[in-house]
Order: C-alpha cells, then structure tokens, then sequence
C-alpha cells in the first residue's frame, strides 16, 4: 500500500507537464495512427505508455517498450529517456522492482547528458521511489536530496512545475522518514511539501498517513478527507480509491469498526476500481478482516476468495511479464550487437582512410621534393628579401625608440601633475607642525606660571592644529593611492570603469602638469558629464593615456602667448561626456588658434607633428588613433581656424 502511494505521489501530479497532452488513450491511438514523423511517433507510443500505467501496467509497458526501441533506432535521445522513465513506473507498478531501478538509473543518465534539468529532477524523484520499494532507503534518500539540490532557488522565481517537483520531491523523503518511524521528521518533510503545492490530493494524504502513525487519528481524517474533496472534484479514481482505503484504516486503529467498513465499501465501489489492482485488493483484505471480527462469516469468506483471487491474478501478470522482459532484453541485446558491428565496420573505414591519407603524404613528399629544387633558384630573390627585412626592422627599431621617449614625456607630464596635486597638503602639514612646536613652547611657559586658563586654550589650538595635520595626511594619502591607481601597468583587460571620474581626473592632472612647468599659464577649465553613463567596460590606463594626451594638445593650444589670439583673450578648455544610443561621446573643446584645414588630415599619422622641434614626436595622436580603434572605437577631430578645435571619441558601451 506505502508502495503504491510513493508511486502515486510522484506522477500523478506531474501528469500534464511531462506528457504535455491530453490522456485520453483514443485520441492518443488516433495520434499514434497518423504520426508521419518518428519523433513523433516515439513522442505518442511514450505517452500511452504514462495513459495506461495506472490501469494496465503491462500493457504501458508494452507501448513503452515499442518507444525505446524505436527512439533508438532514430537516435533520439529525449524520447529514449521519457520511454525508460514510463517503463520504469510501468516495472514499479507490477512490482518488478529491480528492472524499475534499471530504467529509472538510465533515464537519469540520459537526461543528465542532455542537461535537462526539470528531467534530471524527475528521474531522481523515480530512482528514489525504486530504491524506497526495494527497503534500500539511505540509496533513495541519497536521490531525493540531490533532486532538492537542483531545486534550490528563490522561491519567487519558480513555476507551477517547479513547484510540483519540490512539493513531490518533500513528501517522498517524509514518506521514508515514515517507514522508518521517524515521525517528528515526517511531518517536518510532508508540511514542506504542503507548502509548496497544497492543491493537489497528495499532500493531503501524505500529512494524513503521519498522523494515522502518531495515532493522531482525528487530524488524519481531516487531512484525508480534505484530499477526497480534491479528487472527487478531478475525478481521480486511483486516488480516490487509494484515500477511502487509507480513511477506513484510520477509523478500525481508532475502533470505529462501521465507519471503517463504510468507507472500505465505498472504495470497493467505486467504478474503475477493479483495473486498481493493489488498492482492490487491499480493500477486499480489509473487509475480510473486518467482517471477521463482527462474526460476519458469509462476508468474511465472500472477500477472503476476492482477495485470493487477485492474488493469484497478480502472480500470474508477473509471470506473463518475466517473460516479456526476457524477450525485451534479448532485442536489445540483438540491437547492441548491430551496433557494435556497425562499430567494427567504421573500423575498418577508418583504417582505410588512414591509408589513403598515407598515400596522400607519400604524393606530398615528392611534391615537396621538386619544390625544394625551385627554392634553390629563388636563393637570390631571398637574399634581397632579408636585406629589405633588415632595412625594416631597423625602421621598427626606431619606431619603437620614439614610442618609448613618448611615453617617458607623458610620464614626465604625470609625474609634474602628480607633485602639484600633494604640494599643497603637505605644506598644510610642515605649517601647522611647525606652528605647534611653537605652541609646545608656550604651553610649558604658561604651565610654569600656573596660568591653567591659558594652558587650556593653547592645547584646544593645538588639538585643533593635529586635526587640521590628519586632515591633510589623509588628504595626502588618497591623492597618492589614486595616482599609483593611475600608474598601473595595463593589463590589456578591459573591466568596469566611471569614464567621467577618469575624465575629470586626467584633466585636473594635464593641466596641474603644465603649471608645474609654467607657473604663469592659467586657464579656464569647464566639464559638462553626464550622470546616465555609469560604469562602462574599457582598459582605463590607455584610455587615461589618450585623454592625457588629448588635454596636454589642448592646453597647449590655448596659452596666451599665441600671436592669433586678441589682448583680452581667456584661455579655455571643456570636457564633456553624453550618451548616444549605444555609444558614448567624449569631446574635449579648446578655444585656441585652431588647425589648418589643410593638416587637418595628417593630425592622426605616425611622427606629423605641428609643435617645434623638441617639444613632440609626432606619435601622440597616433597612439590614441590606434588605442581608440582597439576598443572598436572612433576618434575624430573639428576644428576651425582661428576659433578652435574639438576632438571627439566615441566609445560603444558594451
């Protein structure tokens, strides 16, 4: 009976979301008929096979085993697993536990390798029931809780489905937890289930059948009779059956002997229960036995020889079903030798194909043979090649030379920024330090004249003063962590970045840079960043170099002692930052003397310069270009004469 249930409880429920289809066994033959496709024929056969297993086993054993041959033959893995998950209930229910096991483990592999989750749970939650009916319950418990493992997630996440298999998965471990007296974690185990799905008659029973084993009979019949509500209203006999059984149980351990033949008789006739064969049976054994207790002799004998007549019954379908799995195996055996002839013969294929691939390199010896011979008369051709080699190199070589004593210049601009930035909080230190020696001096005076009011007020100034003196150190500290943040060796891997915070810390360290080197050169700085941006995936060192060397231009371009600017010229510099679309644009504005129109096309090539000798490479430009196109960027440049000029970078947000 507890075998039963386990069974009932796990694909009862889950009945439409496996199947996906209506039960209805014509129109299922009607299906399987006018299948045009073998996939579709293996999806029809399997789902006959679920349609039949709670009335005739042996018979959806059959449809199941029609599936998995087929489903083989064609290769289709998911239908090969759904065919051995049915006829694994389809062994269960016949009580051919060991062949039911069998299937079950290789329906789990097959799912596994197919990473089909909601399957793989499934098919846990059936080797659980099989190890559960062959008594083997640490190997069934093992199952359920990896089936809990794979459930593990918010709750707020799961589907109707999910929560059925978790519900299921619940009241199958409470349900060992029973078998083994261990009732306290029973119930634990069957509430959670509850919990998780208390719209099915399942859960109803399951919580039931605890209480019935505390001999808590009063809060079992309540939950039991809660369960019939759910299956009158769907009209589940199996279930129906199998709870009116449980209730009359219930009422004959509490010595309520009338209910309890009342509701044996009503399980015994319901319509259909004939084709339920465990739960007929188990009816007709209880009547048996209760009529024999009332003296009840005719009734006693009338359900003693039901009772053996179903058993008989039962003994004869196993046999007929030994024998219809020996011929099942053997199939399978003669499928297994094809295949493994069909492997021997790609055997074969191979090891010819290996020789002609000999063959093949034989010929391409020969070949290569007569191709060395041609290489002896291109000798010369090659000679003049490696001096053209040479001569490249040596302009690499250079190329190189230039790159490093470019970015030994940026470095040597940073550096500048760098001094200037801590300049000013450390002379805020040496002051106040040296301001409260002086204080030191005066507190010991005013301590030796006994003045305590004074005393007082020069340590609240020097108290003060050492606050003002961390304040500064701090100050001091973040700005030196932020430049060696800066001065990191690029990794070449690009990582989450605020582009306006780079932007906004490379202007202020371009234009600290140049006052460190001209005390007299002022600028206006303005930024317009907008906020939507955040974070966006670039290598932040290169890009930093780029904006380094986009300002130090800009900058350069607008000191006063430009001979086209007027007397009250201001010199200005603006950086902003916008989203467009996918893109984000970076434009660096300067109010300078602008480029000529005619240069304006040779700005991005390697060692063009417009700065006088010494004061550039030419390679600054070209290094941006070429940093902004690894990002799958854009660089570009507007300029007017006279008036100005706009460098704009377009980054894609990624």
């Amino acid at each position: 009976m507890r075998k039963l249930f386990f069974l009932l409880l796990i694909f009862l429920l889950p009945l439409k979301i496996i199947v996906g289809q209506s039960l209805n066994a014509d129109s299922l033959k009607q299906k399987l008929a006018s299948a045009k496709e073998d996939t579709a024929r293996v999806n029809a056969l399997s789902t006959l096979a679920y349609a039949y297993v709670f009335s005739y086993p042996d018979t959806a054993g059959n449809y199941a085993k029609q599936g998995l041959q087929l489903a083989r033959k064609i290769g289709y893995k998911y239908g090969e697993g759904t065919c051995f998950e049915f006829l694994g209930l389809a062994s269960n229910f016949s009580g051919d536990y060991t062949n039911a096991l069998q299937c079950g483990l290789q329906s789990l592999s097959i799912f596994r390798d197919l990473q089909d989750t909601a399957m793989i749970v499934w098919s846990n939650i059936q080797v659980l029931t099989d190890y559960n009916s062959l008594e083997d319950y640490d190997q069934g418990l093992k199952y359920g809780y990896e089936a809990t493992r794979l459930l593990k997630s918010p709750r707020s996440t799961f589907s109707k489905a999910d929560s059925n298999q978790a519900s299921v998965t619940c009241m199958l471990i409470g349900s060992i937890h029973e078998k083994r007296n261990q009732l306290d974690s029973a119930l634990y185990y069957m509430r959670q289930g509850f919990a998780w799905d208390s719209s099915w008659y399942g859960a109803y029973q399951g919580i039931g059948k605890v209480y019935t084993s505390m001999g808590q009979y009063d809060s079992a019949l309540h939950y039991y009779r809660n369960g019939v509500t759910h299956a009158v209203r769907e009209s589940n006999i199996v279930f129906l059956v199998s709870l009116y059984n449980d209730i009359s149980r219930a009422f004959e351990l509490s010595g309520r002997n009338d209910s309890s033949i009342f509701y044996a008789n009503k399980a015994i006739g319901q319509g259909g229960v004939q084709t339920i064969t465990l739960e007929f049976l188990q009816a007709s054994v209880q009547l048996a036995k209760l009529y024999e207790l009332q003296g009840m002799q005719d009734s006693t004998i009338k359900y003693l020889k039901r009772a053996n007549t179903l058993k008989d019954s039962l003994y004869s379908r196993k046999k007929t079903r030994e024998a219809q799995n020996f011929a099942f195996t053997e199939v399978l055996r003669q499928q297994e030798l094809i295949a493994q002839k069909q492997k021997q013969e790609n055997s074969i294929r191979i090891a010819i194909l290996l020789v002609v691939v000999l063959m093949c390199l034989l010929v391409g010896f020969f070949l290569w043979r007569n191709n060395r011979r041609k290489e002896k008369a291109n000798a010369l051709l090659e000679s003049k090649n490696a001096q053209i080699e040479k001569a490249l190199n040596d302009l690499r070589s250079t190329q190189a030379q230039l790159i490093q004593s470019e970015k030994m210049a940026s470095l040597g601009e940073l550096t500048a920024g760098i001094a200037h930035e801590i300049q000013n909080p450390l002379n805020f230190v040496n002051n106040f330090s040296e301001v409260n020696n002086e204080l030191i001096g005066e507190l010991v005076d005013e301590v030796d004249k006994g003045n305590l009011n004074e005393v007082k007020s020069i340590a609240k100034d020097i108290k003060e003063n050492e606050e003002k003196i961390a304040h500064h150190g701090k100050r001091a500290d973040s700005i030196v962590k932020g430049m060696l943040q800066h001065s990191r060796i690029s990794t070449g891997q690009k990582e989450p970045a605020d582009i306006n915070a780079l932007a906004d810390e490379y202007f202020r360290l371009s234009y600290h840079g140049l006052r460190a080197k001209d005390k007299d050169f002022n600028a206006e700085m303005k930024t317009d960043f907008d906020e939507s941006i955040g974070n966006i995936n670039i290598i932040p060192q290169d890009i930093g170099r780029v904006l380094l060397n986009l300002y130090n231009n800009a900058f350069y371009a607008v000191k006063p002692s430009n001979p086209l600017k007027a007397e009250h010229y201001e010199p200005t510099v603006k950086v902003s930052t916008k989203k467009i679309n996918d893109k984000i644009e970076i434009r660096v504005d300067d109010n300078g003397s602008g480029i000529p129109q005619k240069i304006v096309d040779k700005i991005f090539q390697p060692f063009f310069t417009t700065k006088p000798t010494g004061e550039g490479t030419g390679l600054g430009l070209s290094l941006s270009y070429d940093i902004i196109k690894a990002h799958g960027g854009e660089i570009k440049v507007e300029s007017t004469e006279g008036e100005g000029t706009t460098f704009i970078i377009q980054l894609l947000v990624s």
